[in-house]
């Protein structure tokens, strides 16, 4: 995989861990380790979001190497 991409897979899982942790236990790590929406929260969210968007790329990948 390239170095993008594991950045990216790093970035979905940490989302996906927050969120897990959310719905289980309403404890939101980004927020308790960076605070409430600041600034710094605000930007780790925003580089989840496009890591999840990018990730989507994934499953086209995979369907491509289906095919060959």
């Amino acid at each position: 995989m390239r170095t993008f991409d594991m950045i990216s897979l790093l970035l979905v899982v940490i989302g996906a861990v927050n969120w897990g942790l959310i719905g289980f236990f309403r404890f939101d790590l980004v927020a308790s380790l960076f605070g409430t929406m600041s600034g710094f929260t605000r930007v780790i969210y925003a580089l989840v979001g496009i890591a999840g968007i990018y990730a989507i790329s994934f499953f086209a990948r995979d369907q491509n190497r289906d095919i060959e």
